[in-house]
């Protein structure tokens, strides 16, 4: 085991317990803590491009309309097209003024996972649907890494991440297909049920995408604002290509009735 366990599960652990506290709150506190991740995300997204400090700030302000927007109904219009409208909006002017089209695309990929998880969460069912789309993610992650480190084999993908092993793909599939199958017995719809193995799959390429923004920029993590995990992108790497996919299944039964 790697010296840096304690600390990693220490850290995990108390972030686990901050989204868990958010996320069952839900409203204002939970648009809160999102909004200051996000903007801690794009600071790193900006870093990873070696942006210049105006440039990251300007990405940042940028990013904020958007949130500002998706705050509670009670206070803005709150998640819906209309900030969708926003993020495209704000990528498209970042892009602009920075002369750098990374930055927008970096308002893209922090913005969507936001606007996605406060969506999920304002539904009448959201305490169940975010706590899916988000608990998934940390139980693909759980399973990875104790089926890598127990059984080795095989590099997944060894040119971008040398520790990711099939094993441990396996590992996340099977822990988040026992995870979905808990959850049904609480509510969760039959079709996310299904589709819960496969948003596992999403997570873990989501997770090799960011080692190759990493390699491409020359280091080892994304910040260092968490002791033993990295950055904030290094920890919500997985969640970000999931939770908007997450939002889509949700909403595909509504759309084809």
């Amino acid at each position: 085991m790697p010296s840096d366990l304690p600390v990693r599960a220490l850290v995990g652990a108390g972030l686990i317990l901050l989204a868990a506290l958010a996320l069952w709150s839900g409203g204002l506190l939970f648009w809160l803590v999102l909004v200051i991740v996000a903007l801690l995300m794009m600071g790193e997204w900006a870093n990873l491009a070696h942006a210049s400090e105006n440039s990251r700030r300007l990405g940042q302000f940028a990013l904020s309309v958007p949130l500002a927007i998706m705050a509670p109904p009670w206070l803005a219009a709150g998640p819906g097209f209309f900030a969708l409208g926003l993020i495209g909006g704000a990528a498209f002017f970042t892009a602009i003024a920075t002369r750098r089209a990374v930055l927008g695309a970096g308002i893209v990929y922090v913005g969507l996972p936001i606007l996605a998880l406060l969506w999920l969460r304002q539904r009448d069912d959201g305490l169940l649907l975010a706590f899916w789309a988000m608990a998934l993610v940390w139980a693909c992650d759980i399973g990875a890494y104790f089926a890598g480190r127990s059984l080795g084999g095989a590099k997944l993908a060894p040119a971008i991440s040398p520790n990711k092993t099939w094993a441990g793909l396996f590992g996340g599939v099977v822990a988040t297909a026992f995870f979905a199958a808990i959850l049904f017995r609480f509510g969760l719809p039959l079709h996310l049920t299904i589709a819960t193995p496969l948003l596992a799959v999403t997570a873990q390429m989501g997770d090799l995408f960011e080692s190759w923004l990493k390699r491409r920029a020359g280091v080892k993590d994304s910040g260092d604002l968490l002791p033993g995990h990295g950055g904030f992108l290094d920890r919500l790497d997985g969640l970000v290509p999931v939770a908007p996919i997450a939002a889509l299944l949700v909403l595909l039964p509504e759309v084809v009735r």
